[in-house]
């Protein structure tokens, strides 16, 4: 499902890189809780429900409760990824965990407090609109920690887990430039906000970072307050069937759901090897028909669940999970898949390229 490079211990979740923490305080709220994906598709029901087999007496009452956003798991995406890190948490540390999705955004806030109001000790807000929630949960409840993906909210009790997106994306721009015959690439970001602007700002920087003359195509989906961005393939397929016309061969896709269009626009464009996509937040050639396997490139990773099992286990060994915890290439937070086999020749120049940005010699913006 993810790249095999795993993050250990608290070296994940006490990055110290403080400039980037200033950067992604300074995003705010400006995040998406929807352009994730994950190879898991285990379906779960809306309400609440018991997902661990330990009993909380039983494990000095580490109790965990995680609150999807409106698809809830089976979405092969963000919400997948965060279950998954719950129930590696569930299996391997014993921690009694519960689950629960809202119906809309008016239940939110009623969907955290219902987790409190259950005994979880810690209690975690799966993407960018769970802000309002967490932070009136987080000052009623003092005495319970919370976390929240992809925003930063400024409380003593909450853990904001937020990803070095640009820098991922840089190396996945590297790869399109090193690909491209046409000197033409193209970017499909779901909804123009700040969040999806970093990974077209990186993309952008690692492509021009290997041809400074390349051209990049940019279309957005949806412009805020309208997320439909995220969950539109037949757009994503129209925007990337005009960028390939356009002279584009390679084409990042930070859209989620909509990113599916854009490979079926791929394998319509042309054969294998002449034109690629990218796959985004997840392996996504492990989420595709075979028959669309040969045409992504790579996907840029972005390990939600690493962060949310490391943020348990911190909580649960009784360590502080407050605090912004920035997932970056430092700490593999982030990073590119091999699968396929597609950038084998490219991988040496791409992993030296995450070098110079660990080291700081390279500082990848994060707007465009």
């Amino acid at each position: 499902m993810y790249h095999n490079h795993h993050p250990e211990g608290e070296n994940m979740i006490k990055s110290k890189k403080l400039l980037a923490i200033a950067a992604l305080a300074a995003l705010g709220l400006a995040a998406c809780g929807s352009d994730s994906s994950s190879s898991s598709s285990t379906d779960a029901p809306d309400t609440t429900e018991a997902a661990g087999t330990t009993d909380a007496t039983a494990t000095g009452d580490c109790a965990v409760g995680v609150v999807y956003d409106i698809t809830g798991r089976g979405d092969r995406s963000f919400n997948d990824a965060a279950g998954a890190g719950l129930d590696k948490a569930a299996a391997e540390l014993g921690v009694t965990a519960s689950e629960s999705t809202p119906t809309g955004d008016g239940d939110r806030a009623e969907r955290v407090q219902g987790l409190v109001d259950e005994g979880n000790g810690m209690v975690l807000g799966v993407g960018f609109l769970f802000g309002d929630a967490i932070t009136e949960a987080a000052a009623n409840n003092p005495d319970t920690t919370f976390a929240i993906v992809d925003s930063v909210v400024d409380a003593p009790n909450v853990a904001s887990l937020v990803f070095a997106e640009e820098q991922g994306s840089f190396l996945v721009g590297a790869a399109a430039a090193l690909k491209s015959t046409t000197g033409t690439i193209g970017f499909i970001g779901g909804v123009e906000n700040d969040l999806i602007k970093k990974f077209e700002a990186g993309y952008t920087a690692g492509a021009k970072q290997i041809n400074p003359d390349i051209e990049v195509l940019v279309n957005y989906i949806s412009q805020p307050p309208d997320f439909s961005g995220f969950s539109d393939p037949a757009r994503g397929k129209e925007i990337a069937a005009s960028q390939y016309e356009a002279g584009a061969d390679v084409i990042y896709s930070a859209a989620g759901g909509s990113g599916l269009g854009a490979f079926e626009a791929a394998a319509d464009a042309g054969a294998p090897g002449d034109v690629w996509a990218i796959g985004v937040d997840s392996d996504q050639y492990n989420l595709v028909s075979p028959e669309l396997q040969p045409y992504i490139l790579t996907s840029m990773l972005k390990k939600v669940d690493v962060a949310t099992f490391n943020t348990i286990k911190t909580f649960c060994e009784g360590g502080d999970a407050s605090g912004v915890q920035v997932f970056d290439l430092s700490v593999d937070g982030v990073g590119y898949s091999t699968t396929g086999g597609f950038v084998d020749d490219i991988a040496a120049q791409l992993d030296d390229l995450k070098a110079q940005i660990v080291a700081g010699d390279i500082v990848v913006p994060t707007a465009p």
